[in-house]
């Protein structure tokens, strides 16, 4: 089951990443897709020039396999990103792009060593113990991942507490959500914590083979507008969010096709 959730099938490829979906089922208008689907390119294109002129560019290659990345250009976002690492060696155990690349680009093990090794650069952040869960479950399995979910001892910021009890199963969906609706807390950080946690919740349904519930939280996540107007971090994974959404649309598709 995890394998016919998280394999990319033709129908995918073709419009993974892409403006070729069912204009209802997208919470981005086409318009919207199309000029990020440009931009991209404009990227690639532009780093490609820095990296022709200098071809120890690290910034060049961060630009590029990012641009790579939100096109769903997956071996090619690695490449880039090894590339950095290869040129600044003192990027490795900080790069979780590359990991998240790896994920996507099906080199699940590749993956799970670069969350292990990001958390001897930061033991705090459990959304990196959430991205080796994720390449270990596809790796070897949900209940070996779930078994050996890195523990942490100090706090991390919000959601991520709660949210990462919802992958020891301590804790599920519904209440996660209500308490952040309820905190005490300004419009700007509810939107904030209502994006990590129905992208993760989403991601978690997914993994589990739940496509119609991950698909209801993923658009949520990609419909926030926290997300794509926050930094850097939350902008990058909020691109994660809608190419995951995109891939359950095709996948989708695909079957109904048939």
């Amino acid at each position: 089951m995890m394998r016919a959730m998280w394999a990319m099938p033709v129908i995918a490829i073709l419009c993974f990443g892409s403006t070729d979906l069912p204009a209802g089922e997208h919470p981005l208008t086409f318009e919207r897709r199309a000029d990020m689907q440009k931009r991209f390119n404009m990227d690639i294109a532009e780093a490609t020039g820095e990296i022709t002129a200098d071809p120890k560019n690290v910034r060049a290659y961060s630009r590029r396999g990012d641009a790579h990345f939100f096109r769903a250009d997956f071996e090619r976002a690695v490449a880039d990103y090894e590339k950095m690492v290869e040129l600044d060696h003192t990027r490795e155990a900080s790069h979780w792009r590359r990991g998240i690349a790896y994920f996507y680009a099906d080199r699940y093990k590749d993956g799970a060593h670069q969350f292990e090794i990001y958390n001897t650069f930061d033991n705090v952040d459990r959304e990196n113990g959430i991205w080796r869960f994720f390449c270990q479950a596809r790796a070897y399995g949900i209940k070996k991942a779930r078994d050996g979910l890195l523990k942490y001892k100090k706090d991390d910021r919000e959601p991520f507490p709660d949210v990462y009890r919802l992958f020891a199963q301590q804790v599920t969906p519904g209440p996660i959500l209500q308490s952040i609706r309820d905190a005490d807390v300004d419009d700007a950080e509810r939107e904030k914590r209502l994006f990590y946690a129905q992208l993760y919740v989403g991601l978690n349904h997914a993994i589990e083979g739940d496509a119609p519930a991950a698909l209801k939280h993923l658009r949520e996540a990609v419909g926030n507008n926290w997300g794509p107007n926050a930094g850097y971090g939350p902008r990058y994974m909020w691109h994660v969010g809608r190419l995951h959404y995109e891939r359950l649309i095709a996948q989708e598709a695909e079957a109904s096709a048939k």
